[in-house]
């Protein structure tokens, strides 16, 4: 029995900074994209009146010491403004500096939110491109919560990339530097012992806490997608009386957020306390030196107030220091997260140099197709068939036989394993998805709506119609009377999944729109199974108008839907086993016979 293998902590972290220099290797180019110009431009002046707030910063302490020497009378009042001016400099100087912090932050404002901007459409047009397998394996709501929190890092993390990381250092440098030039290199071994330990200590308690988020992060993912889970499933729930049930299972997912939420706030009190105390301690040894040298007459009064002033100027930028360490890497890891979403491969895409499909007469041909979800178990095992321009072709079978999965392959949301599947003599495979899309109309079993007006779902069908063209659509459907019959005619709200309408109601908003989009390919999959006898009466009016002039493949479970097709192809375990009219396979007494007639006699019991 092979044993499962756990990567060490070592690896963990390894790993973890490997994805951080990839996060921050993908941020990068929004900050230096070669078009639009006027992104560079932007950066370029943030980083101007980043340096210039900088240099006024580093300046005011100065400033402040000869205020303070003057009022002392130890200043050089002749070559010096007097106390008053030297104290309306001092505060120009401040004003100038939170002046310039804040003509940074605007001036780049739309530099991230430009950033933010196209990284959520990329975001959102990959996961679109994505094949069905990776979406029904997916869990939407824990989906929705990877791109949420990864999204809203983009701006942060490019913000204090560029303004937070870089600049604290060099603002840390140059008070450094004017320590040990006007004292000596005392304040400077007290300054640099402060803010290496105080940056080794931060770093690694982040570190730990970078996991301890990660924990609760997982936690918080669970539980929202068990909340979205539970609620999509809204009627389910309330069939089987699981109230209870599903608020169990939410309030265990939110108990674990609960502990690793602790887990974070007490992680943070102890990181926070540190940081004081490794900041209190620097401030107080500096201050010592300080106060011997002004009792020795060395300085002055205003060298002991400046001082004060550069170690308050240190341990700002370090506090912070610690609150941005730890948001950009919590931002890495949920953008890295992102990132992952968008390194997964598109299991369909076009071929290199794909061409339009061009649409004859809607011939379709299925050439020893092979295919299976999983390797190891086959579903459709070397099907051959035909379907001529405008033939209306049924394909039966019992549950499990493959017959949806021929519907899926056609629309290409897989590709074939063996085989071939063409349209007028072109593979799929060598056709871009947008034109072969373009071609098909497909009724499925259970049309989705959006949660919208019936103008917006029958609309939907095709960009930019018109509403003459929406109405005929719903006229072709026999949904047109009741539309104008509800108060708010085609402006009435469908609803969530459009729960609002009955299912025959839906269907035919469902068929509306397809007919809207008059595609030369219908596809309908077990488009009545889900409705009763009287409906599927109702609806299979609209559908034979669907179904005028076009290649029609009807996927069908309910054998009366399809008794007036040109052929009914009939499967089992993947593979065909009889072709035919219904007079013909009724009168052949094989196994679509067999289904006949257990049709019926269920239809003549109800």
């Amino acid at each position: 029995m092979r044993q499962r293998y756990t990567a060490s902590a070592d690896e963990v972290a390894r790993n973890e900074q490997r994805s951080g220099w990839r996060t921050i290797r993908r941020v990068a180019p929004y900050l230096w994209p070669e078009e639009p110009k006027w992104v560079r431009y932007r950066v370029v002046f943030a980083l101007v009146a980043l340096f210039v707030s900088k240099l006024i910063a580093v300046c005011v302490p100065l400033i402040y010491k000869a205020a303070v020497d003057t009022l002392a009378g130890e200043g050089v009042s002749t070559l010096v403004l007097g106390a008053v001016g030297l104290t309306v400099a001092y505060g120009m100087a401040r004003v100038m500096t939170v002046g310039f912090q804040q003509l940074r932050d605007a001036i780049f404002a739309r530099v991230g939110q430009r950033a933010l901007r196209a990284l959520a459409l990329e975001t959102f047009v990959h996961i679109h491109r994505l094949s069905m397998r990776y979406h029904i394996t997916r869990k939407t709501g824990g989906l929705s919560r990877i791109i949420e929190r990864g999204v809203k890092g983009v701006e942060f993390l490019l913000r204090f990339l560029l303004f937070s990381i870089g600049p604290l250092f060099l603002e840390l440098l140059m008070i450094s530097a004017i320590l040990f030039w006007l004292f000596d290199a005392w304040y400077l071994a007290a300054v640099a012992l402060t803010i290496g330990g105080y940056v080794f200590f931060t770093f690694k308690v982040t570190e730990w806490r970078v996991r301890l988020r990660r924990e609760m992060n997982d936690q918080d993912t669970e539980a929202n997608q068990k909340a979205i889970d539970s609620l999509l499933n809204f009627e389910t729930v309330k069939y089987f009386g699981a109230e209870e049930r599903e608020a169990a299972r939410y309030d265990a997912s939110m108990a674990g957020y609960e502990r690793a939420a602790l887990k974070t706030s007490y992680s943070l009190a102890f990181l926070n306390f540190g940081q004081s105390f490794l900041i209190t301690t620097g401030l107080v040894a500096v201050m010592v030196l300080a106060a011997v040298g002004v009792e020795s007459g060395a300085l002055t009064v205003g060298d002991f107030v400046m001082v004060n002033a550069y170690m308050i100027q240190i341990t700002m930028p370090l506090n912070f220091l610690g609150t941005v360490y730890r948001e950009i890497r919590q931002s890495l890891v949920d953008m890295g997260e992102m990132f992952d979403l968008l390194e997964q491969p598109a299991e369909v895409s076009n071929k290199p140099g794909a061409k339009d499909l061009k649409v004859n007469g809607g011939a379709i041909q299925l050439d020893n197709v092979a295919f299976g979800y999983e390797a190891t178990r086959p579903i459709l095992q070397g099907i051959s068939l035909d379907v001529g321009a405008g033939q209306n072709v049924a394909i039966v079978g019992s549950s499990g036989s493959g017959k949806s999965t021929i519907g899926r392959l056609l629309f290409r949301f897989y590709d074939v394993d063996g085989g071939a599947l063409r349209i007028d003599g072109q593979d799929v495979r060598d056709v871009t998805q947008k034109s072969l899309h373009a071609a098909i109309g497909v009724v499925p079993q259970d049309t989705v709506l959006f949660n919208d007006t019936i103008r917006y779902n029958i609309a939907y069908g095709r960009d930019g119609a018109t509403t003459e063209e929406i109405e005929e659509a719903a006229r072709s459907a026999q949904i047109h009377d009741f539309i104008m019959s509800l108060p708010e005619g085609y402006e009435t709200m469908v609803g969530e999944r459009g729960l609002k309408l009955s299912g025959g109601e839906k269907q035919r908003v469902g068929i509306a729109r397809t007919l809207l989009k008059n595609p030369p390919i219908l596809l309908l999959d077990e488009a009545t199974s889900a409705l009763d006898t009287e409906t599927e009466g109702e609806i299979k009016g609209a559908l034979a108008r669907a179904a005028e002039g076009r290649t029609v493949i009807t996927i069908a479970h309910r054998l009366s839907t399809v008794a007036e097709a040109d052929r009914i192809v009939v499967l089992e375990a993947g593979r065909i086993v009889e072709e035919g009219t219904h007079d013909e396979l009724v009168a052949r007494g094989g196994r679509y016979s067999q289904l006949w007639q257990r049709q019926m006699s269920e239809q003549e019991a109800a």
